[in-house]
């Protein structure tokens, strides 16, 4: 049996990694784009591999 460990990253790591805004990582994650968890009323982790198989969020944005 193979464990998968699943990484989770803030929405300010992604947005600082990737060069953008919070808000343009949140606005993703609102249209689907990005699969996040909420972990408490403000708490917030995005799924590192959704971001990688969605290209960065220049790819995601511009629709290429």
């Amino acid at each position: 049996m193979t464990a998968t460990v699943t990484e989770w990253m803030t929405i300010a790591e992604v947005a600082h990694v990737h060069g953008v805004h919070a808000k343009t990582i949140r606005r993703m994650i609102a249209r689907g784009d990005l699969e996040a968890v909420r972990l408490g009323p403000r708490l917030i982790r995005v799924n590192r591999a959704s971001l990688d198989a969605s290209g960065g969020p220049y790819r995601a944005l511009t629709g290429r």
